[in-house]
């Protein structure tokens, strides 16, 4: 119990300090930031705090920093798992404690949610140590802002950003803070080999580490492998504000490398090597949080591709698509998507129609009963809808309203693949969220009751 008042303590008065620091200088700083941009800032600025002693692998500085990427990622939505807490014996001293922060946003396919993409951040630093000066010995911290604070920022708004669209989402997707990666990446290391069960259903893995080193470039290493070169390129056709150039050199020795050992295709996403690098100087003002925000896009907009693409293979050629229902494509798959009111964005469809004309049923209010029914359905030739199922139901009343109301979605735009118009499997998340009154009964917020 006070380990853990210790480290709420400490995060609150870090905090205090980063807003403190955050307003400092000019006033006018800051003050056309975007939404990200603000929150990229606070969470370096937090990661970076001297209370965090420079995040040292096993200390209590890598624990404020892995109870920081818990809160946030609960308060963004993504389902927190249990903490993988492990061991790493030393030489003459006592054995190094570390341990793994892990988030789940589930996948909406009923054919690939059982499959994983990992997005992985090294949270640990340099620490801390101590030098002479004028004859005494006086601490110096190494804040780790590029290395790694920039990668673990990114992670925490990709999760927000994934969270938010997870009906986009074709595989789940594990959200990881690895701890004793500066160390001796044994956070990577104990997760594929010890605490994770299903290995074999990890498809790929995406590696955040050392990003916004001022205005850069986009830098994609892939280990030469073939397919996730393809999948890079394929990047190429959207329009991003950025792009990832994939490289064939090595910039950093990194969690991917465990990745790779398992034979699970990965790429590491940075900016490449810059000087301050496990210096003092590795400090909030190297970053360019404009350029960071921009590559927050591309690398969204890639997680959501790969959650959805053919398997990259260790070995080209060796795997094959996922089958999908004859003569049906997958909304990711087809060349020109179905639009709804003109938009090919499905959130679109929720928005205007889904939470327009969904009832909360009478039933589940009293009862207290919530959650996400995942429904999928077909879209025909014509622009129908049709086929609609539940495939991850909560409660028959919720399914049922949630099927009720996609059954009635009027007609789409329907899709093209090589000119022709082509049926279309997709899978939405309809969420049912109730709060609770003081008086101890439910309420609803933007869902109408029945």
């Amino acid at each position: 119990m006070m380990k853990k008042f210790f480290i709420s303590a400490a995060l609150l008065l870090c905090g205090i300090m980063c807003r403190a620091q955050f307003q400092s200088g000019n006033p006018y700083t800051g003050f056309y930031d975007s939404e990200t941009v603000r929150a990229l800032k606070e969470h370096v600025l937090t990661l970076t705090a001297a209370q965090m002693e420079g995040r040292k692998a096993g200390g209590e500085g890598e624990e404020m920093a892995a109870s920081y990427l818990e809160e946030v990622m609960q308060a963004y939505g993504v389902d927190v798992l249990p903490r993988e807490v492990f061991g790493i014996a030393r030489e003459g001293a006592d054995t190094l404690r570390s341990s793994n922060v892990i988030g789940l946003i589930q996948g909406s396919d009923p054919a690939l949610k059982g499959r994983y993409i990992v997005i992985g951040a090294r949270m640990d630093g340099m620490g801390m140590d101590k030098y002479m000066l004028d004859g005494e010995m006086v601490p110096r911290i190494y804040p780790g802002a590029v290395g790694n604070a920039s990668g673990m920022a990114l992670l925490m708004e990709l999760a927000r950003m994934l969270s938010t669209n997870s009906l986009a989402l074709r595989r789940s997707v594990l959200l990881i803070g690895f701890g004793a990666s500066a160390e001796s990446m044994a956070g990577s290391w104990y997760f594929l080999n010890r605490a994770f069960g299903d290995v074999p259903l990890i498809d790929a893995m995406i590696n955040l580490d050392m990003l916004g080193a001022g205005k850069r470039d986009l830098l994609a290493y892939t280990s030469s492998n073939a397919d996730m070169n393809t999948l890079v390129h394929r990047m190429e056709s959207e329009l991003l504000p950025v792009q990832a150039s994939v490289i064939t050199e090595e910039p950093y020795p990194g969690d991917h490398r465990a990745f790779y050992a398992a034979e699970i295709p990965s790429v590491l996403f940075t900016t490449g090597r810059y000087p301050e690098h496990n210096t003092a100087r590795d400090s909030f003002d190297l970053l360019d949080f404009d350029s960071m925000e921009r590559s927050l896009e591309y690398l969204f907009n890639f997680s959501v591709m790969m959650s959805g693409a053919p398997a990259p293979s260790f070995r080209p050629g060796a795997s094959e698509p996922v089958d999908l229902p004859a003569r049906t494509l997958s909304f990711f798959d087809c060349d020109i998507k179905p639009a709804f009111m003109g938009s090919y964005d499905p959130r679109t469809f929720m928005e205007k129609w889904v939470y327009a004309y969904l009832r909360y049923p009478s039933y589940a209010v009293e009862n207290g009963i919530q959650g996400r029914v995942v429904v999928d359905f077909i879209i025909d030739e014509k622009g129908n809808v049709t086929d609609v199922k539940v495939s991850r139901g909560v409660h028959e009343t919720l399914d049922e309203e949630a099927v009720r109301v996609i059954s009635a979605s009027p007609k789409w735009k329907p899709a093209k693949h090589r000119g022709k118009k082509v049926k279309v499997a997709m899978s939405v998340t309809v969420e049912f969220r109730l709060q609770k009154r003081s008086d101890g009964s439910f309420g609803v917020n933007g869902i109408r009751i029945n």
